[in-house]
């Protein structure tokens, strides 16, 4: 029975096909200025980090709710 269950669970991995990754070494497409790069730096900083400074900033807030 595990025999069984063991090679129904590997049939999947021995046919699988990976694909190569594309990765070339040409210069980029499009040139980005630095201060798009500072404005998109800046946005994801404020997405990652935005909520949880703003939690940690009222944690007292939050620990006096009911």
């Amino acid at each position: 029975m595990w025999s069984r269950s063991l090679s129904l669970l590997r049939a999947p991995l021995r046919h699988s096909i990976t694909q190569k990754a594309q990765i070339t070494d040409k210069p980029a497409k499009h040139h980005i200025s630095a201060g798009e790069q500072v404005f998109v730096m800046t946005v994801m900083f404020l997405t990652i980090l935005g909520p949880s400074g703003w939690i940690l900033a009222h944690l007292e807030d939050y620990k006096k709710r009911p």
